[in-house]
């Protein structure tokens, strides 16, 4: 079996690889090749994936080349984790957007848009290359924003899947609090990537017992506190919201906080040079504690997980991913991406049915379907009154004066990166 990583040089991949390494009887990789056009960084990452793959006893070989028609050639599953322009434009997608007064995020609101314009098209050439080689890999995204990029993969004809590590975080920390195995915990998880609601949590499989009220009964407080939102509106809710609701929730909050303190892009960045430089010691041969600090925590084991059912070698029976509605949610249309539950095997996802989404959560997933699909259209097509249309549809911005200031801000900000501009 063969897997290719794009965007194998992030600080991420040695997460990664460690899941590879621990769970190689789930998903037994022969070769594993890591796609990076930055050799430097590819290098050390390159070094250390080797020396944790041998430190646990892996037979498998671990290849690295910047030539992306090389790295896919034959690759059984692409998995792509990639960032067009980086840390610095990310930097940026998280700040401008705050002189209109709205939330600078890089997977939401004008940020999120922002990067949704920049790495469409790159993805869709990647996944295009697959295809010439491989017409049957399936193609795993990580890359954000999960749900329009999943999009535009379907869209185009590719084997594709979406996948978050929300639901798998909330799995874990759900497990814990109840003193089971995470494998026990079944998540009722439903909405668009990054906008979700964990409305029932389930012991056994999907048929289990509803335990979500003892949950925020016992631990709302930790909840409350994990959400960075108060405990009355949780109960209120009676549901768990990702934690990117708060974005939402608490719109104007969030936006003074953000004004007062450094960039989460240049605190990421700041830990990715101490990173490369850990990465670079050749005595390190583990994944260093500092990296579950930048983020993506149990990436690796939902990416095992997902490869192996989708490749026939194991894998859960059940799994949360980003994949086309299909009459799943009957308020959005059945193209539309979305993050539920599904059955996952070697001809992909299959949506699980889901109970009567309460309007409160309904009403705002189909106000961001709708952005998401004007979104898609410009980051396809291109255009300032497409950006501007995006922009004046997303519930956080909504006002045409705003969405003028930030379709300036965008374009001026991403120009680079926009062949149309």
């Amino acid at each position: 079996m063969k897997l290719a990583v794009v965007g194998g040089g992030s600080t991420y991949t040695p997460e990664l690889i460690d899941g590879f390494a621990r769970l190689r009887d789930t998903l037994p990789v022969e070769e594993l090749v890591l796609v990076d056009p930055a050799p430097e960084r590819l290098e050390l990452v390159g070094g250390l994936a080797r020396r944790i793959f041998a430190k646990q006893g892996h037979p498998g070989r671990i290849v690295t080349t910047d030539d992306l028609d090389a790295g896919v050639e034959g690759a059984d599953a692409v998995l792509l984790q990639l960032r067009v322009g980086g840390q610095a434009a990310r930097e940026q997608d998280e700040t401008w957007p705050l002189e209109c007064g709205c939330v600078g995020q890089e997977t939401t609101g004008a940020g999120g848009l922002a990067k949704a314009l920049r790495t469409v098209p790159v993805v869709l050439d990647i996944a295009e290359r697959v295809r010439r080689t491989n017409p049957n890999a399936w193609i795993i995204d990580f890359t954000n924003p999960v749900g329009i990029v999943t999009r535009a993969l379907l869209q185009a004809g590719h084997r594709a899947v979406g996948l978050c590590n929300v639901a798998i975080g909330f799995q874990r920390r759900f497990a814990g609090m109840l003193g089971v195995a995470p494998a026990d915990v079944h998540l009722d998880h439903v909405g668009l990537n990054h906008l979700t609601w964990e409305t029932g949590v389930r012991l056994g499989g999907p048929e289990g017992d509803n335990v979500l009220p003892k949950l925020l009964a016992e631990h709302g407080d930790a909840l409350a506190d994990d959400l960075r939102l108060p405990r009355d509106i949780i109960d209120r809710l009676g549901v768990v919201p990702s934690y990117y609701l708060r974005y939402y929730y608490a719109h104007d909050e969030v936006v003074r906080e953000l004004r007062t303190k450094p960039s989460r892009a240049a605190e990421v960045a700041e830990m990715e040079r101490e990173l490369l430089k850990m990465y670079g010691d050749p005595a390190l041969d583990e994944k260093p504690a500092l990296l579950a600090k930048r983020g993506g925590a149990y990436y690796s084991e939902a990416a095992v997980d997902l490869a192996a059912a989708l490749l026939g070698g194991g894998g859960s029976p059940y799994q949360v991913v980003n994949t086309y509605n299909k009459g799943t949610l009957p308020f959005l249309p059945d193209d539309a991406v979305i993050e539920v539950q599904a059955a996952v095997g070697p001809h992909g996802p299959t949506p699980m049915p889901v109970q009567a989404v309460d309007p409160l959560y309904a009403g705002l997933m189909a106000n961001v379907t709708a952005y998401e699909d004007l979104a898609l259209e410009a980051a396809l097509r291109g255009g300032r009154d497409r950006v501007f249309r995006t922009l004046l549809s997303h519930p956080l911005v909504g006002q045409y004066e705003y969405a003028d200031g930030l379709t300036d801000q965008l374009i001026a900000h991403n120009r680079e990166h926009l062949a149309w501009a």
